[in-house]
């Protein structure tokens, strides 16, 4: 395929997403590129999303590698989501989005995850920032953590023999992920507890923190969850104390919060009446414990090769870096002619 690279839609430490169009078709699409040499972690993802497809879920485009100004680059292609983020809705509401609305988006952020966790898939990186929003409404990006969560299905996946890391963004992650021990599907569902709250408040789900080793010893040893909004109505509240079980065992399942009366109200004709970005904004927080690129995420190796939870912390803690985002309206285009497209 031969395409032409467009604006910046957003930046991080490695990785760069920018808006792309076939100059074939003038099919407009998302491209996530980091150097061929430093392409492990987007590679992995584009094995992931390859295998993916739901309307709940960012499409995949296929994937190439093309020279630019000296350097081979790696480059995954994406359904391109003219909303942006929750996140940016979030702010564009001013600080909060409505109830129903929440509930809208929290039925299709479940049908995706109910689709990924039946393939033996979890997305291990749920958050505001990585819903993207476009006509249709929410749909789930950034496959960067993402792992295969049956042994079988996973080395089939390629990833025989890799050492697993358990990562994320530390302000969303569940107890058991923040104390090292495991991280599948469950975890998602702690993380969109958190990223309702995230909407209902435009707040973090947990205050008053901004160290991470300190968060993530709160998270994991404190026995506290997220408060959950007082203001919002008795069903609403029910379903976050359904998410944000401590124990992972009592967490409900995305099919069976699927079926909670918080979301029993069908939403598919709710008309989304946003006023759309045309490109992908940044996180309304910029706190290190808030953000994480999708090539430079939080990582803490497993409990084998850690010797305490406490020391598992403080490395997650000692190799947290804030991401530093850049958007900008830089019109310019660049023709990329592939080398290898699939």
């Amino acid at each position: 395929m031969d395409w032409t690279r467009g604006h910046t839609i957003g930046r991080g430490s490695s990785a760069t997403v920018s808006a792309a169009k076939s100059i074939w078709c003038d099919q407009v699409f998302a491209v996530k590129s980091v150097e061929l040499s430093e392409s492990q972690l987007l590679q992995k993802e584009q094995k992931i999303l390859s295998q993916l497809s739901s309307p709940y879920i960012v499409s995949y485009k296929g994937y190439d590698v093309t020279q630019e100004k000296d350097k081979l680059m790696f480059n995954l292609m994406m359904e391109y989501m003219s909303g942006g983020t929750i996140s940016n809705a979030i702010r564009k509401q001013g600080g909060r989005i409505n109830e129903q609305l929440i509930g809208c988006y929290a039925k299709q952020i479940l049908l995706g995850l109910e689709y990924l966790h039946s393939r033996g898939i979890a997305h291990c990186d749920i958050k505001g920032q990585n819903i993207l929003l476009g006509k249709t409404g929410a749909k789930i990006s950034d496959f960067g953590c993402a792992r295969w969560v049956d042994a079988a299905e996973r080395d089939g996946g390629g990833a025989a023999g890799s050492v697993e890391q358990i990562g994320g963004t530390p302000m969303f992650m569940a107890p058991e992920v923040a104390r090292g021990e495991e991280q599948g599907c469950p975890a998602d569902i702690w993380a969109l507890g958190c990223t309702i709250i995230e909407m209902a408040t435009g707040r973090s789900p947990w205050t008053d923190m901004t160290n991470t080793a300190s968060l993530l010893y709160l998270i994991a040893f404190s026995g506290e969850s997220p408060e959950i909004p007082r203001f919002l109505s008795l069903q609403a509240k029910d379903f976050l104390y359904k998410c944000l079980r401590r124990d992972p065992k009592d967490r409900w399942t995305a099919k069976q919060l699927l079926r909670h009366p918080f979301l029993e109200e069908s939403y598919s004709n709710f008309m989304i009446t946003q006023d759309f970005v045309t490109s992908s904004p940044t996180s309304i927080l910029d706190q290190d414990i808030w953000s994480s690129d999708s090539m430079d995420h939080y990582l803490i190796r497993t409990a084998s090769s850690v010797d305490t939870p406490l020391k598992r912390i403080r490395e997650l803690g000692s190799n947290s870096r804030e991401l530093n985002c850049k958007w900008n309206d830089d019109q310019r285009w660049i023709t990329v002619r592939s080398s290898r497209s699939e």
